[in-house]
């Protein structure tokens, strides 16, 4: 019995320790702001790596996104800002992956676009043609 009360002992110091450890943090982050805007839904694990701990860490109006597995500076959807043209008529159907949410996460000139199945970058069509 005695070894009973030793575990629920340690069990409970440790409970405490981790208790004042966190309001001890939370205490530390009453100066951090938070960023406005929501971030964007995952698509699977990211890198498991912390790039950010709070929204502080990041660069102009991104926040620090949980990725799937660690944290990534992101473009929130406040920030989110749609790109010229329309996206391409969709011939068949494409990768069931979601390779963006938004035009925020595609490169260049290109569009988050519906390819059949998921959502890709893809070069838009920036005028319409008369025939």
């Amino acid at each position: 019995m005695e070894q009973h009360w030793s575990v629920w002992a340690l069990v409970l110091a440790l409970s405490a320790l981790v208790h004042f450890d966190i309001v001890f943090a939370a205490g530390a982050d009453d100066n951090l702001t938070t960023k406005p805007g929501v971030c964007p839904r995952r698509n699977g694990p990211g890198l498991c790596a912390e790039f950010c701990s709070n929204d502080n860490d990041c660069p102009n109006d991104e926040k620090c996104c949980h990725n799937g597995c660690g944290h990534d500076c992101i473009v929130p959807y406040t920030a989110y800002t749609a790109k010229p043209g329309v996206c391409p008529r969709r011939n068949g159907r494409g990768l069931c992956a979601l390779f963006c949410f938004n035009d925020n996460n595609c490169p260049n000139d290109e569009k988050c676009c519906h390819n059949g199945c998921g959502h890709d970058c893809i070069a838009p069509y920036t005028q319409y043609l008369k025939g």
